[in-house]
């Protein structure tokens, strides 16, 4: 029997079209990475019988760990959009060389379309398969690799070139990108708008009449304002010449607000913002998993028109039961819908539409209220307009005219499921006619000024990227997420951007080097050109080498002008020499070294004008006094907090490996040095006991709650609390090859026999040692803290590794610590 290979974009989706194509009658297991299930069951493909295999990638492919046991076809299940496409071909690399060769001409690699999690769209989807798109897959490939490499270059000189000056820089890295960059550029020229804006005043004049014992009403001056005084006090007192007010029209004029158009991607982060309160990076996440699980379309999408054979009428009455619209829906549906409004087909999806009834148990908060949204506007889109009378009465008092407007609603139509677009309650217009003369309660000059424009809201943000061709609707999100992250702009109240200090710098600073860095015009261009690589008109490497060749001359001309921008850093921020508190010693002149903490914290010497990293996240002491054997630093201490991890390093070393097998960030607990009493040679006990190229090391700082640590992942091991003295010795374990451990116990507190305090064992297998080591996982709060070392390994000795062939074969564990210690592995 032939064997199909599915792949979809992610594990809930593999589980969801294999139910749905499987009618449930499908098997499923772990897959070899363990993240990725595959599902299995036996159906007709191209009127074959054949066994199908659906399984998942997790996003891009990042790396190969493929098994080939060889498959027949394969059916690629991604998500239709540029970036599934491109993961398609990724995933054709890795299966291909593998894959059992086709017959003749006979195909073997087949694109499923689909935009719904719903049985219709998959089971049509699998019934018109077609191919990958190889143009638009090297559209992404291109747009990859022009982002990787102007914003690696860009972002590297900016964050060596002024984190190396300046002490006080409250960002870890100082980035550059194509698309971040104009977006960060909008925010900084509302911002320089409002700053330079100069406000002027102006005066209106507002009349009050009345008629009888009606409530008098407010008139609008048919002038709007003026702007010198003493002319709007002479157009007062030429009205004030009278007490009458003479009705000189009224017009009725029947209006109607459109109902909006079809949902896109765009449009859904705008209102996710400016009405739910929702940032747009998570207002998408919330959008894609409600997408996965079936309860939305596709989620990103720029197309505001329903193709001709979507089912409008079958979505709308899924909806028919909710008791939150139910009465609209029904009534739609009995009176028959409304077509909806001629909108933009991008040719990609339809627009964003719900798939089936929900309720706010099944969604959580967040995701209920973004269904809700989605659900409502596609109700509105196939209602009726709201319909509204518009009355207006025109006034003359004395020689100036005035008039007031008032709105009656006839209809509501669509405003009735979105309430917050209704016509808002007015009090009634007076009945009058042509002639009738109000009386003037009071005639007065009112004094204002202009008011500056506000900072950008994340709905304006998204509306200029849109406009300008920055992003795309799947990027906006995350490039308003990384100016938020990088300390660029602050997100304020009603979801402002208003840039930071460091984000003004930055833009200013490109302002006066090259002002394209920062535009949006050569992003909108490379765009455009972007689209026409996936659109099979432009060359894939003539585009990337073209704007590679822009982009590295503006980088030379950068880094050589980096001065005008570094003027006006100057005036934002401290120099690294003023900055920061006294800590230990430098090796090279023994002074002192100022320890900065703002991040990316650091060591710097005022006098050798030297800077040194540390590691981030933690806390840094300094460390008795002692120094570095090698450069006569004086140690520091870092740790992530009581329940963390500690261990010393030197400044010198950590920026400057001193050994062949040792990298940059490297603690004494990583030091090679043969004879150093805080290298992993003294202290290194044994390879830890979960990861495949850690050691744990003792830490000497920790007592009297004495533990060893893992120099690689955040694996920890408590052991020996209330004792006196714990140290290493130089003598091995003979069953684990693990360095000995001699205690000194208080005498109150000690577990050997017959009021002895000393002993002398393997932390692992010996018997008295047994009941005093705890294994635990130290907290560490930054990703360069986790694992490195890979996969579990089998069948390893737990020796430090320091001495020739100290690893030997393991021996039977012995006891409790050696069996726990077998587990882990």
């Amino acid at each position: 029997m032939r064997t199909v290979l599915m792949v979809a974009e992610k594990p809930s989706l593999a589980q969801s079209i294999a139910k749905i194509l499987s009618k449930g009658n499908c098997s499923s297991r772990k897959g070899l990475n363990g993240a990725c299930s595959v599902h299995e069951y036996t159906g007709s493909f191209l009127g074959q019988t054949v066994r199908f295999k659906m399984t998942s990638v997790c996003g891009h492919v990042m790396s190969l760990d493929f098994i080939g046991k060889g498959c027949d076809c394969v059916v690629l299940w991604l998500d239709c959009d540029k970036e599934g496409e491109n993961i398609c071909f990724e995933v054709l690399d890795a299966i291909q060389p593998v894959m059992n060769k086709p017959q003749g001409n006979e195909r073997n690699v087949y694109r499923a379309k689909f935009s719904s999690i719903t049985d219709t769209d998959i089971c049509k989807a699998m019934e018109h398969l077609g191919e990958p798109n190889r143009n638009e897959a090297l559209s992404v490939d291109a747009r990859q690799e022009l982002d990787l490499r102007i914003g690696c270059a860009f972002t590297r000189f900016q964050t060596k070139y002024f984190q190396g000056k300046y002490g006080n820089l409250d960002s870890s890295l100082i980035s550059f990108g194509p698309c971040q960059t104009p977006t960060l550029g909008f925010c900084v020229e509302r911002h320089d708008k409002i700053q330079s804006f100069k406000p002027e005043m102006y005066w209106v004049i507002q009349a009050k009449v009345f008629r009888g014992k009606e409530t008098p009403i407010t008139l609008d001056w048919d002038r709007v304002r003026v702007f010198d005084r003493e002319i709007g006090q002479m157009f007062v007192n030429m009205a004030k010449t009278t007490r009458d007010a003479l009705v000189e029209s009224v017009s009725k004029k029947e209006k109607a607000k459109q109902r909006p158009l079809a949902l896109n991607t765009v449009e859904m982060l705008r209102v996710a913002s400016s009405a739910l309160g929702m940032g747009p990076q998570h207002a998408m996440q919330i959008a894609e998993r409600l997408y996965t699980q079936g309860y939305i379309s596709y989620p990103r999408t720029e197309t505001t028109h329903y193709p001709e054979n979507f089912d409008l009428k079958g979505t709308l009455r899924q909806q028919a039961n909710n008791c939150y619209w139910a009465e609209t829906v029904k009534a739609l549906l009995a009176e028959g819908l409304n077509r909806p409004r001629k909108g933009v087909d991008a040719g990609d999806h339809p627009p964003i539409t719900p798939m089936r009834s929900a309720s706010e148990s099944e969604l959580g908060s967040d995701g209920w209220r973004l269904y809700e949204y989605i659900t409502r506007h596609f109700i509105a889109t196939v209602s009726h307009d709201c319909r509204f009378l518009q009355t207006t009465i025109s006034f003359r008092v004395g020689t100036e005219g005035f008039c007031c407007t008032g709105k009656t609603l006839l209809s509501p139509g669509f405003t009735e499921v979105m309430p917050w677009q209704g016509i808002p309650l007015e009090e009634a217009l007076p009945a009058c006619e042509r002639g009738d003369a109000f009386t003037v309660e009071e005639v007065k000059l009112l004094e204002k000024q202009t008011s500056p424009p506000d900072y950008l809201t994340e709905a304006e943000l998204i509306t200029l990227m849109e406009k300008h061709g920055i992003g795309t609707d799947a990027s906006i999100p995350v490039h308003i997420n990384n100016i938020c992250q990088r300390n660029y702009v602050t997100v304020e109240s009603g979801r402002k951007l208003q840039p930071t200090n460091l984000g003004i710098v930055l833009v200013h600073g490109y302002y006066k080097i090259d002002v394209e860095l920062v535009l949006p015009t050569i992003r909108s261009a490379v765009e455009k050109q972007l689209n026409l690589i996936s659109l099979g008109k432009a060359n894939f490497h003539q585009v990337l080498q073209h704007t590679l060749d822009i982009f590295k001359r503006k980088f030379h001309y950068f880094v050589d002008s980096i001065a005008s921008m570094d003027e006006l850093m100057e005036v934002s921020f401290s120099p690294i020499a003023a900055t920061g508190k006294h800590h230990s010693r430098c090796g090279k002149c023994h002074r002192f070294l100022k320890y900065i903490q703002a991040k990316p914290s650091r060591l710097h010497c005022s006098h050798c004008d030297e800077t040194y990293s540390l590691p981030q996240n933690g806390a840094i002491k300094l460390y008795k006094e002692l120094r570095c054997p090698l450069d006569e630093f004086e140690l520091v201490l870092w740790t992530s907090g009581p329940r963390g991890k500690s261990y010393p390093l030197c400044p010198y070393c950590y920026s400057n490996p001193p050994f062949r097998d040792m990298k940059k960030g490297m603690g004494c607990n990583e030091c090679t040095h043969p004879s150093c009493p805080h290298s992993l040679n003294s202290l290194g006990i044994g390879q830890c006991v979960e990861c495949e190229t850690g050691v744990l090391v003792f830490d000497p700082s920790s007592g009297p709650k004495w533990r060893m640590a893992c120099n690689r992942c955040n694996v920890a091991v408590h052991f020996f609390e209330h004792a006196h003295k714990v140290q290493v010795s130089q003598d091995s374990c003979e069953s684990c090859d693990a360095s000995l451990v001699m205690v000194d116990f208080h005498k109150a507190h000690s577990p050997l026999l017959d009021g002895e305090t000393q002993h002398t064992g393997c932390v692992f297998c010996d018997a008295v040692f047994q009941d005093l080591v705890e294994l635990k996982h130290a907290t560490m709060r930054h990703p360069m803290h986790t694992n490195r070392g890979g996969g579990a390994r089998r069948g390893r000795g737990r020796g430090r590794g320091r001495r020739p062939g100290g690893r030997g074969n393991p021996k039977k564990p012995k006891d409790k610590m050696a069996a726990l210690a077998a587990y882990f592995v």
